[in-house]
């Protein structure tokens, strides 16, 4: 049996109204599956080269440009 998945807390959907799996329902799921979730929480592990090397890149530089816009902001 399949569990019923909760919108708010197993996934949201997107400015493009694409549905977001959570980092909640991937660490229930016990895996990365591969695909690129922007909520992975085990790192893009199972996210084939070169895929994996530009996700990270990506994440990366979001997260300072975040840092510094709080920065900005204090």
């Amino acid at each position: 049996m399949k569990k019923k998945l909760i919108e708010g807390e197993h996934f949201y959907y997107n400015e493009q109204g694409y549905m977001v799996l959570t980092a909640k329902y991937h660490l229930e799921n016990g895996t990365c599956c591969g695909n690129g979730c922007v909520n992975c929480p085990y790192d893009h592990i199972n996210v084939p080269e070169p895929k994996r090397t530009t996700l990270r890149k990506a994440l990366a530089s979001s997260t300072e440009e975040s840092a510094s816009s709080n920065d900005v902001n204090a």
